[in-house]
């Protein structure tokens, strides 16, 4: 079949939620036998993994030793959009590797590009749902059932604050939105130095995480057409929130990542971060002088007594339609994200925090991190926030949407106007490009 045309039936079946039956109708698939596997062949199946978790080179030898008919190769690629691009570009010339580390956001583009095998019909992947919180597993599964990666490590989102200077200016950790607005103004009155934290909009993963607590569904299917929703009344209220929060002066308006912003969290500028799981990696290298002094709680909820968290980061282990041994990399992706031995590996190599719910306490993450040693309960804490997680909807143009946050909000921010323009001239641009791709869009 040209590439061409099984491209635009890859994108149709992720709309028409059928992406299986598809998708087979292509060619290959998980179940399909072709190639042999593990001890069915000539010899041993050769996989290679591209990734860039570090150490996984030696979490897979812990695999090869055990599976000597099943070999794996690491092959270290870097993150995020250059490996979505080299993947695509790879795939193209039907030189893709047998698996790769791709982010959840990256799914819909791959799959949209023919890039993914549909590993629903196979039995340890079937089994393995049962291990990950369902707003998890439900980013890795598109269309009615077809499952096209396993999730590796995931990004609960959760509220740093600096427990020392809260008790200083006699702040209460805010428990919802409303509570965290009065908190930032509370702060600015009693010391105008200081800001409790800032909108950044060089990391469009931290609004998208926001909105999806909120209940947004950025992109989603109906009948054979895209639906995008970017400017949906979940994204606005987020965007009216943080928007107003900036144009008062409650909370800054500065990016992250950059000096500036070490320096603030450091001397303790800014005294809160609403981050992920991630974050005391971060922290331990922007703030170092603040060891020990920093808490984490539940991410601030919108109503009183709910209990969800979005999701920024985290990576999926996905098997490609190039391989030649689907049924043997879907046994490794399974293992990869499941066995006890390979996630403490995983953590104590990479450093990861692995979606997996049952390595998320114990073991590798028995102890809270070095930075956090005042919170002991930190990793049984985070794990409670994990499983609220809330789902996620991604679509094949995330790197797009992305851009237009980044140029749209990072205008808005500086300048302190309108974030709901921002948001509508985001989700158009969004629209444009699919329109512009070929594929079908509803509304």
């Amino acid at each position: 079949m040209p590439s061409t045309t099984r491209r635009r039936s890859a994108a149709l079946s992720i709309a028409a939620a059928l992406a299986a039956a598809a998708l087979a109708g292509c060619g290959g698939g998980g179940s399909d036998g072709s190639g042999g596997e593990g001890s069915g062949g000539s010899g041993p199946a050769k996989l290679t993994y591209w990734a860039w978790a570090p150490g996984m080179d030696k979490v897979v030898a812990l695999w090869n030793k055990e599976h000597p008919d099943i070999r794996v190769t690491v092959k270290k690629q870097a993150s995020g959009d250059d490996l979505v691009t080299k993947i695509l570009t790879a795939a193209k010339a039907h030189e893709a590797p047998d698996l790769v580390q791709a982010e959840y956001q990256a799914l819909p583009t791959l799959v949209s590009s023919d890039v993914l095998t549909d590993l629903s019909g196979e039995e340890p992947v079937k089994k393995a749902e049962k291990e990950f919180a369902p707003g998890v597993w439900q980013q890795v599964t598109l269309g009615s059932d077809a499952v096209y990666a396993v999730p590796q490590d995931s990004g609960p989102m959760m509220f740093y604050y600096r427990k020392d200077l809260f008790e200083q200016y006699g702040l209460d950790v805010p428990e919802t939105w409303a509570e965290f607005a009065d908190t930032a103004r509370a702060l600015r009155k009693k010391a105008p130095e200081r800001a409790l934290t800032t909108f950044s909009a060089n990391d469009p993963g931290l609004f998208a995480g926001l909105a999806q607590q909120a209940g947004a569904r950025w992109w989603t299917t109906t009948g054979e057409q895209w639906k995008v929703g970017i400017d949906d009344d979940a994204s606005r209220k987020v965007a009216g929130f943080w928007g107003g929060l900036v144009e008062e002066g409650a909370v800054d308006n500065q990016p992250m990542y950059t000096p500036a912003w070490n320096k603030a969290l450091n001397n303790g500028s800014q005294i809160a971060w609403v981050s992920a799981v991630w974050a005391p990696g971060v922290l331990t290298t922007a703030a170092p002088d603040t060891r020990g002094k920093w808490a984490m709680a539940p991410l601030p909820q919108w109503s009183p007594g709910e209990n969800r968290t979005g999701s920024w980061g985290g990576s999926t282990t996905a098997v490609t339609r190039d391989s030649e041994h689907k049924r043997a990399a879907a046994e490794f992706a399974t293992w990869l994200n499941t066995d006890p031995e390979a996630l403490a590996a995983m953590v104590r190599e990479g450093g990861i925090y692995p979606a997996a719910t049952a390595a998320q306490t114990g073991g590798a993450l028995s102890e809270a991190p070095g930075f956090f040693s005042n919170q002991p309960d930190f990793y049984t804490e985070a794990a409670k926030i994990a499983k609220t997680t809330a789902p996620g909807a991604w679509g094949p143009n995330v790197n797009v949407a992305y851009s237009a946050f980044r140029d749209r909000f990072g205008k808005a921010a500086k300048e302190k106007s309108d974030f709901g323009a921002a948001l509508d001239a985001m989700e158009r641009a969004t629209v444009t490009d699919l329109k512009k791709q070929g594929f079908g869009v509803a509304g």
